[in-house]
């Protein structure tokens, strides 16, 4: 019998962990502690972007409802000679029973707020950190990044061509669900578009052309088995491939139907405006230009600006690897155990102690400033933080809804920041998150007490 496949899977996520988390349980085990823990999932820095889009909480909530560990995990777990064979029989019945409290998926956030907030016996609490973190982390980041490619395209089409050089198997379909949440139109992820409904989407690659003996052959071909594909123009001199589309819709003449030509290589804004000349000039107007190779947010931005005549973007590498900023500063800090405010006094990672709430509070129809409250402390503003998961189960906030809803949303909340956190570059002026009365008086009792402590130990 062969060995299991090396994937995460629902039946081997529990294992899905850093192996301190499991010896912290362990001796949180052995030393009875298991009062209810308040957990804090949040970023405490931007890393040079104006906002954050939160991501990912669907894939977490799916692991928390479906977390065991198996007798195929507690025997290896066994193996390791650390841990005691009665803490291994209870852990067979480990379930997560706590609840959880997050910002809707598409919600821009800033730092110190929280994205997730978690409230269980610190045993379920303390677990889950690692695949949390991993989570929330990679597809906020990613969301982020999509959203920025959005914005720089104005409305152009932008797919997901990212996956043939992301980070293993996870990352392209997580990346393509936090895509299309930011506003990406498709993805060229078979599997993504089956699982999530997100619009799938592709060409052809330049060893289709090059693998036929004439550049005409492939164009051919492929259009007659495929009418509206998108045909690649640049294998081998990129207008000379653009006027053999030109000779091929002359051969048809009513039969010809392809939808648009890519380019992938080259000085893309100009060759984009050259391909425009010769199309048009050809009575092509209905045939679109779209460009791939390399881009970014920034390039994207300075073709749009420059008036090439482009009509959508592939996007690939620097997408789907975050390439200029390829991880956040997040964390997942202990704020609060046995109803008491609990918190690092480590220089620069500090958390704030406490069980939390999140005011947006708007100026019109524009965001003005967050404020982190006390979860039982009224504030002017719209509370963004919802109760998603109780005792364990999915609330009516939690249930998974359609990508397109989310998608909605985004659109939405994006569109009441300031205009200059839309903008690329960092602004100059940071978006204002403030500290209630009752954080900054916690805040100060927690480290008081701390401090206090230290002293006489």
């Amino acid at each position: 019998m062969s060995a299991p496949a090396p994937w995460v899977r629902d039946d081997n996520a529990a294992l899905f962990t850093d192996l301190y988390q499991l010896t912290m349980l362990q001796a949180y085990w052995r030393e009875g502690m298991n009062e209810v823990a308040v957990f804090d999932l949040f970023s405490r820095s931007l890393r040079e972007r104006n906002y954050l889009l939160a991501c990912g909480l669907d894939t977490v909530l799916h692991f928390l409802e479906t977390l065991r560990f198996t007798d195929e995990a507690l025997d290896y777990l066994a193996t390791l000679d650390a841990f005691e064979d009665d803490f291994l029989d209870d852990l067979a019945d480990y379930r997560f029973a706590g609840d959880v409290y997050a910002v809707p998926e598409g919600t821009p956030v800033f730092p110190d707020e929280p994205i997730v907030e978690v409230v269980a016996p610190i045993q379920q609490a303390q677990l889950v950190e690692t695949f949390l973190l991993n989570q929330i982390t990679y597809q906020t980041n990613l969301a982020t990044k999509a959203r920025r490619v959005v914005e720089a395209a104005q409305g152009r089409t932008i797919a997901d061509f990212g996956m043939r050089r992301m980070h293993a198997a996870d990352a392209p379909l997580r990346a393509a669900r936090a895509g299309y949440i930011a506003g990406v139109h498709a993805t060229s992820n078979v599997l993504a578009g089956h699982l999530f409904d997100i619009p799938v989407t592709g060409t052809m690659a330049h060893s289709y052309v090059e693998a036929h003996d004439r550049e005409m052959d492939a164009f051919r071909a492929f259009a007659e088995l495929y009418p509206e594909t998108t045909l690649l123009v640049d294998t081998y001199d990129t207008l000379d491939g653009v006027r053999k589309v030109v000779d091929l819709a002359e051969e048809w003449g009513d039969a010809f139907r392809v939808a648009a030509i890519r380019l992938d290589s080259g000085d893309l804004a100009d060759l984009a405006r050259q391909s425009r000349q010769i199309l048009d000039a050809a009575g092509l107007d209905d045939v679109q230009i779209f460009a791939s190779g390399s881009l970014n947010e920034y390039r994207i931005a300075e073709m749009v600006e420059a008036g090439a005549p482009i009509d959508g973007f592939g996007v690939g590498t620097r997408l789907g690897t975050i390439a200029d900023q390829p991880y956040l500063d997040t964390a997942y800090k202990l704020c609060g155990y046995a109803g008491e405010g609990r918190m690092k006094l480590s220089t620069d990672k500090s958390n704030l102690p406490g069980r939390k709430q999140l005011y947006r509070v708007m100026d019109g129809e524009t965001a003005s400033h967050d404020v982190i409250a006390l979860h039982d402390e009224p504030h002017d503003g719209e509370p963004l933080l919802e109760c998603v998961m109780r005792n364990g189960e999915r609330t009516e906030a939690g249930r998974q809804r359609p990508l397109d809803v989310l998608r909605e949303r985004t659109e939405q909340r994006v569109a009441q920041l300031p205009d200059r956190l839309r903008a690329l570059d960092e602004a100059e002026e940071p978006y204002e998150v403030r500290l209630s009365e009752g954080v900054s008086s916690l805040l100060d009792a927690t480290r008081d007490r701390l401090e206090q402590q230290m002293a006489v130990e």
